[in-house]
């Protein structure tokens, strides 16, 4: 593999384990802290970081996702074998997230509610926006059948962008004034993520507004393979980073003002000016990762970050169950924020070890093959 590909990935995997260690600490300091320590500003905070790790993912998801559907055209797939490739593994994602959930059902019996095994977790919806992502590139190249690549790569980055910015617009209604109360709960669910609770869930992940980081990540990851950017990585990069902070700038800027145009104006769940904020947020993170990858420490010997990385959907998978279900390593909302931090460092080492040995067995099962 070249080597300019090679640090693509370092700092696409950089930044899944980047994720994975945010979630960590808001899943671990959530799950375990007592009512005291619940109450200070400490725990607020370690919240707050919470509001990246799904963006993060989602955001990665549709860079990963472009950088496949580009190299599929280049080796001459057609728009018919691409879409087939890309949104079966979208289906395979959005099928363990429905087994993820009878995990948890299984392990939680007798007190886990039937209704669990219908809830919108964050491996469904990026099983379902992969799918998304999937229709809205073929759809393009169906439309677009003779535009030569380059032209088929700008307009599916058109699309995505304003996929994306479409979702962040139609957020607010769908969670308010335009809810779609004649479906199901479990099908409104993945809508405004309302589940069994009568009013949408800020915990959940439904399709509005998750969905719109991955079209943003899907936009980003084919500017990233364009000739120039291909050739020129550091500048493409710090070019998404400098659009990323004049996006969060203007959407806060935009939030200030005293005309609203939603009925419900949520900020911190369905607003979308909270959305272009945390998608400037990534693009910014987009560059640290780069740099740290390209010029710091991030690949100086053996890094955790880019091993979790290589395994974030094992290491999410496990670590709920030490953290959250039955296994937990401590006792839930009963711990000080000394013992909760042992936790984490806990789970941390022992998270970067599981996806060591994953990565050695399936080694061995290749080495076994051949």
């Amino acid at each position: 593999m070249p080597a300019d590909a090679k640090q693509r990935l370092a700092y696409i995997d950089w930044m899944r384990g980047l994720a994975c260690l945010v979630m960590f600490q808001t899943h671990c300091y959530d799950s375990w802290l007592g009512p005291s320590a619940r109450q200070t500003t400490f725990f607020k905070w370690s919240q707050l970081g919470g509001t990246l790790p799904a963006p993060l993912f989602l955001f990665l998801a549709g860079i990963s996702f472009a950088m496949v559907t580009d190299r599929m055209r280049e080796r001459g797939a057609s728009g018919n074998e691409t879409a087939r490739a890309t949104i079966k593994r979208g289906a395979e994602i959005l099928a363990l997230g429905f087994l993820f959930r009878v995990w948890e059902f299984v392990l939680g019996l007798p007190n886990s509610p039937w209704t669990d095994l219908l809830r919108v977790d964050i491996l469904n919806m990026i099983g379902l926006s992969m799918i998304a992502m999937g229709c809205a590139c073929w759809l393009t190249a169906k439309i677009w059948a003779d535009a030569p690549a380059p032209v088929l790569r700008v307009r599916n980055l058109a699309v995505a962008a304003g996929s994306a910015f479409v979702i962040a617009l139609f957020t607010p209604p769908l969670w308010s004034t335009w809810r779609p109360r004649w479906l199901p709960w479990y099908l409104e669910s993945y809508i405004n993520g309302v589940h069994i609770f009568g009013k949408p869930q800020p915990w959940l992940f439904p399709f509005f507004p998750w969905a719109g980081f991955a079209f943003a990540g899907l936009a980003a990851g084919f500017f990233l393979m364009t000739p120039w950017a291909r050739t020129q990585p550091a500048k493409a990069i710090a070019l998404l980073s400098v659009v990323g902070a004049a996006i969060a700038g203007i959407a806060w800027w935009a939030d200030s003002f005293p005309l609203q145009l939603y009925a419900d104006y949520d900020f911190w769940h369905t607003s979308p000016n909270f959305f272009l904020i945390r998608v400037g947020v990534v693009l910014g993170i987009l560059l640290i990762a780069y740099v740290w990858c390209r010029w710091g420490a991030g690949q100086w010997g053996f890094s955790p970050l880019i091993q979790m990385g290589q395994t974030s959907l094992l290491v999410y998978w496990v670590h709920i169950e030490f953290v959250y279900g039955r296994f937990s390593i401590l006792t839930k909302h009963g711990e000080t924020i000394p013992r909760a931090s042992l936790g984490l460092l806990t789970i941390f080492v022992s998270m970067v070890l599981l996806s060591i040995a994953r990565g050695r067995w399936k080694r061995w099962k290749s080495a076994r093959a051949t």
